[in-house]
């Protein structure tokens, strides 16, 4: 077993013989999330009109995987450090493959959001793990940078390659399958990951403490659950108790790490400057763009007209972007400076959101290509950074838990751009003036329109499809507006946060 509390420097140890093909197992547990995540958005049409949700449904469909993850992160991540992180990879992945089955063949709203809330359970295991692997695995800053940039290019490549393949198969299967793509990949995950991976723990980590489990899990569902309820449905008392008892959960757990002689989460990880400010960075730029990537599917498939196929391939600039930044952003940070290549970044962000404002039903393609273009080199550079910063701002044998709290941010800033963002979208959506006898499901979700135009008289389902199709539009125009907002505000705040932030040169 290799002890994360016994740093070995010889040369041996810095160039760990096999690192590179362990790698490469590690980033296909990062492509198995990738994938997983992007298809969603895909399939979300043909989900709308098989299982026939409401929009609160469907957001729940989208939004409920990183709700539970985003409470799990830290705790999973802590078990790894005790139990060992290639175990807890592989039980995870394992179960991931199994629970995307049941993903694949849910038969009502309620029962895919019980398979994405489990689904989210085996995926709280997997990225934070992959991750304090990668600390382990290169010890070398260098050497680290490059690692963690392909980490970072595979799961661009994972957003490109799920709208690919899954457009393929939705065009010749039903929606479930592509789900199913991820059991190939969690099979070689597995297998192979028996033999390549090393095992590493903490050495002495102490009990892994369920009280502050069970305190992390409620705390994180309880606020984002009242976040998402506020932004859909206004102000309510039960979305008032779910947030007082989130915060109250919360508060409970920061307390309780403070006391405990072995926490799950050493909260003196945020007195680093550079540490809080990568954290921050992360969850302002995921939840500028996640309620807008979440729709962008639908906006190519139902607005524009494209098939599956086509609109996966519509996506692939922003992957590309993200592919080839990823892969230089170390040797830009060491150049020039981390705050530059982060706050540029995510300034590229905020400007090509910007550009989406003015979209349009007829919009060409070649501006919405060069935002996604734009959208993915800011993103690459950025999060390649701020994971990178993550990971050398702690001890290994800290590894999985500050890990899971990049990884934690990740999530929760996906959870509430999917519910703020998402639900700007839905609102406005809503309020779309259809002609006489348009069916309330049609108001629901824009797939719930074009599943109800085919039941209408022609003329009058032209015309309900058209004002369908315009408020949406104008709701994600408006989304887009908002996200651009904090993609700028993130850009400024990790200008000043990571003021002086450089990373290692030397091992």
């Amino acid at each position: 077993m290799t002890s994360t509390l016994q740093p070995a420097m010889t040369t041996e140890a810095v160039k760990r013989p096999g690192r590179w093909l362990a790698l490469g197992v590690l980033v296909l547990a990062v492509l198995l999330v990738a994938v997983d995540a992007t298809v969603l958005g895909l399939a979300t049409p043909y989900i709308s009109e098989d299982l026939k949700p409401s929009g609160t449904q469907l957001l729940w469909i989208g939004d409920v995987y990183s709700f539970v993850i985003a409470g799990l992160l830290v705790s999973m991540g802590s078990l790894g450090d005790r139990i060992g992180r290639k175990r807890i990879l592989l039980i995870g992945a394992t179960a991931f493959g199994a629970i995307s089955v049941f993903n694949a063949y849910a038969t009502t709203p309620e029962m895919m959001i019980v398979a994405r809330a489990l689904l989210g359970v085996a995926g709280a295991t997997l990225m934070p793990a992959t991750l304090a692997l990668i600390r382990n695995l290169f010890h070398d800053p260098r050497e680290r940078s490059l690692a963690v940039g392909i980490w970072g290019a595979t799961a661009s490549a994972g957003t490109a390659i799920g709208p690919i393949v899954g457009g393929f198969l939705l065009e010749h299967f039903w929606w479930g399958s592509v789900f199913l793509i991820n059991l190939p990949v969690m099979v070689v995950l597995v297998v192979v990951g028996i033999k390549l991976l090393p095992e590493s723990r903490t050495a002495q980590p102490g009990p892994w403490d369920l009280v502050s489990v069970v305190l992390s899990l409620v705390g994180m569902i309880g606020v984002v659950y009242a976040i998402k309820e506020a932004a859909t449905h206004g102000f309510a008392w039960s979305a008032l108790a779910a947030g007082l008892l989130g915060a109250a959960a919360l508060y409970g757990f920061v307390r309780r790490q403070l006391r405990l002689p072995a926490p799950l989460l050493d909260m003196r990880l945020f007195r680093h400057r550079g540490f809080s400010g990568a954290v921050l960075a992360d969850l302002l730029t995921i939840l500028g763009l996640s309620g807008l990537v979440f729709f962008l599917s639908q906006y190519l498939q139902l607005v524009q007209g494209r098939r599956p196929f086509e609109a996966g391939l519509a996506e692939l600039p922003a992957a590309v972007g993200a592919v080839v930044a990823g892969l230089i952003a170390g040797r830009a940070a060491r150049r020039f400076s981390v705050r530059a290549v982060v706050s540029g970044g995510l300034a590229a962000i905020g400007l090509a959101l910007a550009a989406l404002t003015v979209l349009d039903q007829s919009t060409g393609y070649p501006l919405l290509g060069a935002a996604l273009l734009v959208v993915g080199v800011g993103a690459g550079f950025s999060f390649t950074v701020t994971a990178d910063v993550i990971l050398s701002s702690v001890p290994k044998e800290q590894a999985g838990s500050a890990s899971a709290v990049s990884e934690t941010a990740y999530e929760l800033g996906a959870a509430l751009g999917i519910a703020a963002l998402g639900s700007i979208v839905t609102g406005v959506y809503r309020d779309f003036t259809g002609p006489a006898g348009t069916p309330a499901a049609a108001h629901e979700s824009l797939g719930g329109a074009v599943e109800a135009a085919a039941q209408m008289p022609a003329h009058n389902a032209a015309t309900m499809l058209e004002a369908a199709r315009t408020s949406f539009v104008d709701g994600l125009t408006l989304a887009a507006g908002a996200g651009a907002t904090v993609l700028l505000a993130a850009a400024l705040a990790a200008w000043f946060l990571l003021r002086n932030q450089n990373l290692e040169d030397t091992p």
